[in-house]
């Protein structure tokens, strides 16, 4: 069943089909944090495009945390799944302890991840916006949702894998939409990975600082227990 060796193999797959934008000065290539980020380095490597990331907190289901009920993202941004909530009997509560729970770690890694840098303009720019894969997209569309209010002129929601009913709402969102695979029955985003392991604070630290040197510069990053 697997398509892809890593995330690093499954971004330079995805920066082929985004190869028309190689050295487009209009083009910002942002990754979700966490697991987008390695595929999104990847992209902007091989596209010679600035990188930046933006950082997307999935709402997990109390006692199901891999279940989305909904995302948020920074600037008080989020999308909520109202039939899951009602379908799952999720109280206001448990929504509210959520919400703020997850708030206190976008605001955590924001601050490790940039490390003092501010986030990249995107005014008028063309923004491909990566993640590691899509199953109901809850991240992707609250990304999409974010970005507008900071005047992109399009975003290409880029992915290497997701359902085809999945890719089809996010053309209702993004002004381009490219995955790779689109599996009937899918099941679930690392199954279709040789190695599917957690991306950490540090690998994506680490690739970030290679923002300081320029697209052009951007090498292969190493990060130590890789």
């Amino acid at each position: 069943m697997t398509a892809f060796r890593d995330r690093r193999d499954a971004g330079q797959k995805l920066a082929q089909r985004l190869i028309a934008y190689e050295g487009d000065p209009s083009v910002v290539v942002l990754g979700l944090a966490r697991g987008g980020v390695p595929i999104a380095y990847e992209i902007a490597r091989r596209l010679r495009v600035p990188l930046d990331v933006l950082v997307v907190r999935k709402l997990g289901v109390p006692g199901h945390p891999e279940f989305a009920m909904g995302a948020i993202a920074s600037g008080e941004l989020e999308v909520i799944d109202a039939e899951v909530v009602r379908s799952l009997h999720v109280s206001t509560a448990e929504l509210e302890e959520t919400r703020a729970r997850e708030r206190a770690e976008l605001a955590r890694r924001e601050k490790t991840f940039r490390a003092g840098r501010p986030p990249a303009d995107v005014t008028g720019r063309t923004v491909i916006l990566v993640d590691d894969g899509l199953a109901t997209g809850s991240s992707m569309k609250v990304a999409i949702t974010a970005l507008r209010t900071r005047h992109p002129e399009r975003i290409i929601a880029a992915v290497p894998i997701a359902p085809p009913e999945t890719c089809l709402a996010m053309h209702e969102l993004a002004d381009d939409v490219i995955c790779l695979i689109t599996p009937k029955h899918m099941y679930a985003v690392g199954l279709w990975y040789e190695d599917f392991a957690q991306t950490g604070d540090d690998e994506v630290h680490a690739l970030l600082a290679a923002i300081a040197r320029g697209p052009s510069d951007m090498p292969h990053v190493h990060v130590a227990g890789r």
